[in-house]
């Protein structure tokens, strides 16, 4: 299929056939499609948790508010946001930047990108998503503002504003991971319907753990897509400056 079809074959599907079951390496392959998505300084402060097992599916059923497209869903994928991950996940990007700037850069100047790299994941990531009873937040806030009055900087640095940066992130790889498997001939319903505290008991993750979205995955039946897709005319948010 081409990227149009894809995207015109995609659809928030609320019933799903329970009589055909759908290829669980396949949508871990998807899944693995999924971590080519962009994420805020490559730092992939995200996880998925994919629930195969039929006893699971059907304790997700109330903590997601007995929504059909949970009790009917095949499988079901939970996208987490993990900011308590920083320190690891930076160390992990440095690693890679290191063995990348010696594998691809000239001699000379390796030694120069490589203390960026450093100075960029030892101290600037740890310090921008950095979390302390609000008060991290108000300091990078500060900070900015003073630089702001001298040139231009994020100004969204509040530790409020942070977790939706990484929300943002963990977002773009729920709809790789949907378009995936769109391709794949599978269907899938991204809902926020949940009791996040829920979720997290059932799954044992800890307390700073983010719930971004779940998602049910299955095959649909025809009355699983409710009608034909609205979108709001192109004129209304569409603006060329």
């Amino acid at each position: 299929m081409s990227l149009e079809e894809i995207l015109n074959r995609r659809r928030s599907v609320r019933h799903f056939d329970s009589e055909k079951p759908i290829d669980p390496e396949q949508v871990k392959a998807c899944l693995k499609q999924a971590t080519l998505a962009p994420t805020s300084s490559n730092m992939q402060l995200w996880e998925c948790y994919h629930i195969t097992d039929k006893s699971m599916i059907e304790k997700m059923v109330p903590a997601c508010l007995g929504q059909l497209a949970v009790s009917s869903a095949q499988q079901l994928v939970v996208f987490v946001t993990r900011p308590d991950m920083v320190k690891r996940r930076a160390q992990a990007a440095l690693a890679f930047e290191q063995g990348n700037v010696r594998r691809n850069s000239p001699a000379e100047k390796q030694e120069k990108r490589i203390r960026q790299w450093e100075l960029y994941y030892r101290k600037a990531m740890p310090l921008w998503y950095g979390r302390c009873f609000g008060l991290l937040g108000l300091f990078r806030k500060a900070l900015v503002q003073l630089i702001g009055l001298f040139r231009p900087v994020p100004r969204q640095v509040t530790e409020a504003d942070m977790r939706v940066v990484v929300h943002k992130s963990c977002g773009l790889a729920v709809q790789t991971f949907m378009l995936a498997m769109s391709e794949a001939g599978y269907d899938t319903c991204p809902f926020e319907g949940f009791d996040s505290w829920r979720v997290k008991r059932l799954l044992h993750l800890p307390y700073t753990v983010g719930i971004n979205m779940v998602v049910a995955c299955g095959i649909r039946l025809p009355d699983g897509v409710w009608g034909d897709r609205f979108r709001l005319p192109f004129d209304e948010v569409y603006h060329q400056v």
